[in-house]
């Protein structure tokens, strides 16, 4: 398989709005050609969302960002061309029904029909077969997979494979096309220690040959290039800084931040709170007197229905208010799964 020349991923202040809130925004990154990039955060922190925006996938709402010098988000079909995905849940999961074998012909023929050069569709068919077979070959030996060592074979249906195999077989189905990036989403959902240490292993392989990887995890390992995607721990009250988050630069530097719940002016509104209001005093036996029996009967309006009690008050006097602080965070995560399915539906 040829080794490509890897993509260079920069962003600055990037940032994707979903129909609920912001998914992410703020981002920053300066990467070189075959670095491995880390996208680091707990599940629903939009890392997906990002992933695919980098590759084209998904168009931003804000910032700037270029990958192989093509920027976005006005040459996306031109990132897409060069940026292949791995496994990512729910955008390209593998046909359980097919085996091991059968996926990799289905993806060899789509690589041919939808990016390969047209004059290859006019090569005559045993020649075909043999590049689509050599193409195959390469790609499993930089994933890692041997089909001999499968349970039945090239035969295996891919339900039966284990979660590392199948994701070695999704890293060389992406691997045909020979692409300059490759990103990969969930790199260590249900793998041990030992399997995760493989991954990162075969993922700085491909790395070291030259092409550039983007994989989401929830734990980077050591001595990659980490872009984090973690919700900022501020009191709700306060505002969020202003300013676009730091630039990750390639070897070192500042890292990543993206900046939450945050209008475009970089603040948040805090939830309006009555004030409070003082209760009347009240002497103690004329209180003691109006408080009702255990075992009256609820007062009841004109119509028959029960009449609405006034609301609760503590011992300080004042009115028990309810907090919507948390409304505002819970739209801007359910902001990540809207724009997810958009990107499924395109």
């Amino acid at each position: 398989m040829e080794s490509p020349h890897g993509a260079a991923v920069k962003a600055e202040d990037f940032g994707l709005k979903g129909p609920r809130g912001w998914v992410f925004r703020g981002v920053g990154i300066d990467a070189a050609p075959g670095s491995l990039i880390a996208l680091e955060g707990p599940s629903g922190s939009g890392r997906t969302c990002l992933l695919l925006a980098l590759t084209g996938r998904m168009k931003p709402s804000e910032g700037r960002a270029e990958v192989g010098g093509h920027p976005l988000p006005k040459r996306m079909t031109a990132v897409r061309r060069i940026a292949a995905l791995g496994h990512v849940p729910g955008v390209n999961d593998l046909d359980e029904a097919l085996t091991v074998a059968e996926q990799l012909r289905e993806g060899a023929m789509l690589q041919r029909r939808y990016e390969g050069p047209v004059r290859a569709l006019f090569r005559p068919r045993a020649e075909r077969r043999a590049a689509a077979a050599n193409r195959i070959e390469e790609a499993l030996a930089a994933a890692g997979l041997d089909p001999a060592t499968l349970p039945k074979g090239p035969r295996t249906s891919v339900r039966d494979l284990e979660r590392l195999e199948a994701v070695r077989l999704s890293v060389a189905i992406a691997l045909l096309g020979g692409p300059r990036l490759l990103a990969l989403d969930d790199t260590d959902l249900k793998l041990s220690t030992a399997e995760r240490a493989e991954l990162w292993a075969l993922l700085r392989s491909i790395a070291d040959r030259g092409t550039t990887v983007l994989a989401v995890c929830n734990e980077a390992p050591e001595g990659v290039l980490v872009l984090r995607t973690v919700e900022p721990t501020v009191e709700p009250t306060t505002a969020l800084a202003g300013s676009p988050a730091p630039a990750v630069r390639s070897g070192g530097g500042a890292e990543p931040a993206i900046t939450w719940a945050a209008k475009p002016d970089g603040t948040t509104e805090p939830a309006d709170e009555p004030e409070p209001q003082a209760a009347p005093e009240a002497d103690p036996d004329t209180r003691a007197e109006a408080e009702p029996e255990s075992d009256a009967e609820p007062d009841t309006g004109e119509d028959g229905d029960p009449a609405t009690t006034p609301a609760a008050t503590t011992d300080t006097g004042t009115t028990d208010t309810h907090d919507d602080t948390d409304d505002d965070t819970d739209d801007d995560t359910k902001g990540t799964d809207d724009a997810l399915a958009e990107a499924r539906r395109a």
